[in-house]
């Protein structure tokens, strides 16, 4: 996937129950679970009641990301995780890794909420909250989404490639040569970056807490809009557009981040990770029957 700098890597509950035990004494005696077994970059345990320990399966910038946290933390009413410790590699995972506070809740998927209005409405609140973070001066990075979509082009190709004989790939293409001319009109402001079903707690049917922090940057404004296509259904999503007042252009340009960002999930995790791909193929059909 774009952005990823090594192959991915994995870690047992031992290796990550030896680690944390070695590294930090004091929670030696506590359970060591894994939770999220389907995640793509960290494999996350829960470590007691109120902790998880995060071990990144692809190359991460911890620090970064910790201070990308802080910053959000309290930031909105919903519940984002809080950097508590960083540790060292060692013996079975060769990369920094991170402990922060578990957050209760369940996490959502591409159909739990997809009617739920009061879920868009707090979706729309989350990100009003995020946008009104100070950019201080800082623009958009330069990698992944969320700058100008022509730069995808030939990450697009090679998802299009791919996904010979698993998508209809014809229409797909035609939509990309669509979306791909939209123009940008509005500056960056401060966006979560992923906000996918994996990464949103519900309690009942609202939202309840905002996972996988650490991307919070400056971005394309459009970029947060993702979930609409990633959660919501096609009333649903007329319900979280009202709430955020969002202009045609804008709202093609959440969709044009939605399918680039479904048309690597299909093919990428066909195997290794089949929730994945079961979401990047329901993103894929809410684009098209809106087309």
């Amino acid at each position: 996937m774009p952005g990823w700098k090594a192959a991915p890597m994995t870690i047992t509950p031992e290796t990550a129950r030896t680690l944390i035990a070695a590294q930090f004494p004091h929670w030696a005696g506590l359970p060591v679970e894994r939770v999220g077994v389907h995640g793509t970059v960290n494999a996350v345990f829960r470590l007691g009641d109120r902790l998880t320990a995060r071990f990144p399966l692809v190359e991460q910038d911890l620090p970064t990301e910790a201070a990308a946290a802080r910053e959000l933390l309290g930031a909105t009413r919903f519940a984002t995780p809080e950097p508590v410790a960083m540790g060292e590699p060692g013996p079975g995972f060769p990369r920094p890794w991170a402990v922060q506070t578990w957050l209760p809740g369940a996490v959502t998927s591409e159909d739990s909420h997809a009617g739920g209005d009061a879920f868009a409405y707090d979706l729309a609140e989350f990100i009003h909250g995020v946008r009104a973070l100070d950019t201080r001066g800082r623009t958009f990075r330069g990698e992944g989404r969320g700058g100008h979509l022509p730069a995808h082009d030939e990450w697009m190709e090679t998802c299009l490639r791919e996904s010979e004989g698993l998508l209809d790939v014809p229409p797909l293409r035609r939509l990309w040569a669509e979306l791909r001319e939209l123009p940008r009109d509005s500056p960056d402001v401060m966006t979560h970056s992923d906000l996918i079903p994996g990464n949103l707690l519900a309690d009942g049917d609202r939202l309840a807490g905002v996972l996988d922090v650490g991307g919070l940057g400056p971005a394309d404004p459009a970029l947060d809009l993702v979930c609409a296509w990633h959660l919501l259904d096609h009333r649903t999503r007329g319900v979280l557009r009202a709430a955020l007042g969002c202009g045609d252009l804008e709202w093609e340009r959440g969709r044009a981040w939605a399918f680039e960002q479904a048309m690597g999930l299909v093919w990428h995790y066909v195997e290794s990770n089949p929730p994945m791909a079961r979401l990047g193929r329901s993103t894929l059909h809410r684009i098209m029957t809106e087309s």
